[in-house]
């Protein structure tokens, strides 16, 4: 089975594992920690925004009809009888040529219509008394915010699996959420495989590399908004290799190993799959980067066994596992958003597979310029840093040239609903 692979296109590898998603757990949190966590129910407003007609400006409160003749040369003079501030009311109605001095965000008083800005009024001290004269004439509900002008009582704001941004916390403060419903954090293991690798703080050895893949990988997790959880390194040896992800495997909601997913010596996922009788939904892909990258299902959880190469293993991370992951969290953009840009170099390179190229877009001339952001080969680390990108050629026999309109993925976009439709 898997030492005959036969490829299957990006397309139908997402397909495949997005026909298995099931929603996530939710959870209630309060407001103060709900930062970047997904809505587990939609946001409708429960009441009028603003919840009665206010004053949007620090000013007076007037009567439109006592302008009705003012000029620079006849100015009008209005007695102010009272002051109020946000979250006060007036005690008084204001009778003809009166005023009430009024802060913003204060109820509009009662028996006045319209509101004069403090800059355009002059302030008069006569005789104990306050007055404001007005040069110019204001017509009803001037400057005035009006009872549901901001959102109306029953509106719907927010939907389902939005991520909380400082602009739906207002929302959620506004209408009275001390408390927020959201989906649980997925639970993401993550084990390197592969004697050769040192950890971060171990000298260089010959014939050894550090482990670089885990702590991209658990970065590329949190983003996303799950919890990664880091279970070592795994060496060639398949026993212990099996013992400890059919153990993992039990403790989260995904899985995910970089390395030992070809078919050499030492590469055992295809055979620990195999022996843990897991469903193998895809074991390669016509893509560069990452063509060995391997999906399979166990109990109704998704084992990702990623290619240990960090450009491959990156790249398989954002097609294929960041959508499980987007899903369980409620959100429907759970795909990378797909843009055209302007290729901003020649790309000669040809390749029968689809080739997504870690890139850097750019605004230039009110469109998107693209151009990779370092070189094109699996096992490169450095292009990884300035990558904002996943620049998309289609598989085939040519290459590319400067100034073709291109597809580009945006790593850091909005997210899409489904990104290969043409």
């Amino acid at each position: 089975m898997f030492e005959q692979r036969k490829p299957i296109q990006v397309e139908e590898a997402v397909k495949k594992i997005v026909n298995l998603l099931t929603p996530g757990e939710v959870e209630t949190i309060s407001i103060r920690e709900s930062d970047s966590r997904h809505l587990a129910a939609p946001l409708k407003a429960d009441h009028d925004v603003p919840p009665f007609d206010r004053s949007p400006y620090d000013g007076f409160a007037i009567r439109s009809e006592d302008t009705r003749n003012a000029s620079s040369d006849n100015p009008v003079r209005l007695e102010v009888i009272e002051e109020i501030g946000a979250g006060t009311l007036a005690s008084i109605v204001p009778e003809p040529f009166q005023a009430i001095r009024i802060m913003t965000g204060a109820e509009i008083p009662k028996g006045t219509n319209a509101i004069v800005m403090f800059e355009l009024a002059k302030e008069i001290n006569e005789n104990g008394k306050t007055y404001i004269e007005i040069k110019r004439t204001f017509n009803k509900n001037d400057n005035i915010s009006f009872q549901g002008q901001d959102t109306k009582k029953g509106k719907p704001l927010v939907e389902i699996g939005r991520k909380v941004n400082p602009g739906i916390k207002a929302l959620l403060a506004t209408f009275g959420y001390s408390e927020v419903s959201v989906f649980k954090k997925p639970k993401v293991g993550v084990f390197a495989t592969g004697t050769e690798l040192l950890e971060v703080e171990e000298e260089l050895e010959p014939g050894k590399i550090r482990n670089s893949n885990s702590y991209m990988i658990e970065s590329q997790i949190r983003q996303v908004g799950a919890e990664p959880i880091y279970y070592g390194k795994l060496v060639d040896e398949f026993d212990q290799c099996y013992e400890a992800i059919s153990k993992a495997i039990s403790e989260v909601d995904f899985l995910i190993t970089t390395g030992g997913v070809s078919v050499g010596d030492y590469d055992y996922l295809p055979e620990i799959y195999q022996k843990l009788g897991a469903n193998v939904l895809f074991n390669k892909v016509a893509m560069r980067p990452g063509s060995v990258t391997t999906v399979a299902e166990l109990n109704g959880k998704l084992l990702f066994g990623l290619s240990g190469n960090p450009s491959a293993c990156f790249v398989g991370f954002e097609l294929f596992t960041r959508p499980a992951i987007l899903h369980r969290l409620g959100t429907k953009h759970i795909h990378l958003q797909k843009e055209q840009a302007i290729l901003a170099v020649d790309f000669p390179k040809a390749n029968p597979f689809t080739r997504f190229v870690r890139s850097t877009v750019s605004f230039k001339n009110g469109k998107l310029s693209v151009a990779p952001s370092g070189v094109d080969k699996s096992a490169i680390v450095t292009s990884l840093a300035d990558a904002n990108a996943l620049l998309m050629l289609p598989g085939g026999t040519r290459g590319f040239e400067r100034g073709m309109t291109v597809e580009v993925l945006l790593i850091n976009g909005e997210g899409s609903e489904w990104p290969w439709a043409k």
